[in-house]
């Protein structure tokens, strides 16, 4: 089911079943597996895969993860980095990144209180495909953009 607010893609496979599989004596985690490349996942909703890469690559996920790279930083500090994210969304996504285990939370019992982010270790093992992904987006800006213009051009036209 798509999450409150969003829209199913066309190609959403929601509702639906891998051809050749049943639902009986399975699990969850074994239906997730079924009988495919170890390189792909089922694109099910209800995949832990499926939703650990929901999780970790939407916008501001990302975004908090490279920031906190190898530093602490407070609520505040994030959301002056992080150019037109509200407050809410980092809210969510930061208790989002805390409840999967990637991101710890300290409050300090001060007046005001102070609350600190940062990468769990779990979290710092993400820093390499973080940096790797950044590194080609801006490898291939260019082409992407061209692409984009291309793409406008042709659907403007017809």
């Amino acid at each position: 089911m798509a999450q409150e607010g969003t829209l199913t893609s066309p190609g959403s496979l929601e509702g639906t079943k891998p051809v050749g599989t049943t639902d009986v004596g399975r699990e969850d985690a074994e239906a997730c597996r079924f009988e495919r490349d170890p390189f792909q996942w089922d694109a099910r909703e209800d995949c832990q895969v499926r939703q650990i890469l929901d999780r970790i690559a939407d916008k501001w996920s990302l975004l908090v993860i490279a920031l906190l790279d190898e530093k602490t930083l407070r609520f505040g500090e994030l959301v002056r980095e992080i150019d037109g994210i509200s407050k809410r969304m980092l809210t969510v996504t930061l208790r989002n990144l805390e409840r999967d285990g990637l991101v710890g939370r300290t409050v300090y019992p001060e007046v005001p209180p102070r609350v600190e982010y940062e990468l769990t270790a779990l979290g710092r093992t993400l820093l390499g495909t973080t940096q790797a992904l950044v590194s080609w987006s801006e490898e291939h800006q260019e082409e992407i953009a061209n692409a984009r213009q291309k793409f406008e051009a042709a659907n403007a036209a017809g």
